[in-house]
Parts: structure tokens; sequence; C-alpha cells
């Protein structure tokens, strides 16, 4: 485990701003780490609206956001990951509390919205469009000190993960809807 921490240090080292931060890139990091989820909630209302048949895709997508939220925290809590500011190796850039950061609950969330979309084709496009907010979110949350670069990476991974089980689970209700729907109408 210690060679995986000095590769989060060292990652951290390079991906930070640490504490000669550049103001420009700093002001516009804290704002994506702070607000780009609200970018995230607008695409998918925006698939929503143009996607009307992949309505109640969109609100799985939801749902298993709403699991990847409480699965990131109850993981970060039991593995109790200090922060970066925490260990000293960068004051917190934006406000944040002190509570475990593996895996990172906005990585987490944000990436498994994007795969759970890019599961769809008519949702692809704005998958990937999610998922290029969520990568650029983890590193502004890495670069304003709240996050180690594998605090997105197991975020990414807990996404791919509850992703799967989305789309088994998915493939199971495809397999028995229609026929329950066919048995029905036999009776």
């Amino acid at each position: 485990m210690s060679a995986l921490m000095d590769l989060n240090i060292a990652l951290f080292r390079v991906l930070g701003a640490g504490y000669q931060p550049d103001a420009h890139f700093l002001w516009l990091a804290g704002i994506v780490a702070e607000d780009s989820a609200w970018l995230c909630v607008a695409l998918m209302a925006w698939a929503a609206w143009w996607h009307p048949a992949q309505r109640f895709h969109v609100l799985g997508a939801l749902l298993a956001a709403a699991v990847a939220s409480a699965l990131a925290h109850v993981l970060a809590e039991a593995i109790a990951m200090p922060r970066p500011f925490v260990m000293g190796l960068s004051p917190a850039h934006i406000e944040h509390g002190v509570r475990g950061s593996l895996p990172s609950a906005h990585a987490t969330v944000m990436f498994t919205i994007g795969l759970v979309f890019c599961l769809r084709a008519a949702l692809r496009k704005t998958g990937l469009a999610i998922l290029g907010v969520a990568f650029v979110t983890g590193l502004a949350r890495v670069y304003v000190g709240v996050h180690f670069p594998l605090d997105v990476i197991a975020g990414l991974l807990l996404a791919g993960l509850i992703t799967v089980v989305f789309w088994g689970l998915e493939q199971l209700v495809r397999r028995f809807v229609p026929l329950s729907t066919r048995s029905g109408q036999r009776g």
C-alpha cells in the first residue's frame, strides 16, 4: 500500500496547485471543481428533453447516480484516505470537509452518468460529453487540493462497476418484461 500512496503523492505533486498556484488557473479550476456538476445536470435535462424515448433510461441513470453517490461516501468513510490538504501537501483552495477522499464522489457520480448514457446510442454523444466533464472535474479537484489522482481513478472504476450492474439489470428487465406482457395477453 505504501508504494501506491507514494505514486499517489508523486502524481499529486505534478497535478496539484500546491502552495504557489497560478492565480488565473486556480480561479478557473475552483469554478470547475465546485460547479461542473450543474453542467451534468443540464446535459441530463437536455437529453431527456430532446430524446423523449430515452427518458426512462435518463431516469435510470439518475437512480444509478444516487447509488454511486451513496457507495462512494460509504467507501470513503470506510477507507478513510486523508485528503492532500489534510496531509499538508497543499492548502484546500476550495472549502471542503476532511472526510475520506477515496473514491471521489464527484468522479463516481459523473462517470456513472456518462457511462450509463453511453449504453444507449441515442444518448452516447451526451454521455461522452459528460465523461469529458467528469475527467476535467476530476483534474480540477486534484488541482485545488481536495483529491489525489487515484481518488478520481477509483471513482471511474467504481462507476464502471455500477454501470456493469446497471447494464445487467437492464438486460434482465428486457428479458422478462416481454414474457410477462405476453402472458398477460393470454389470460
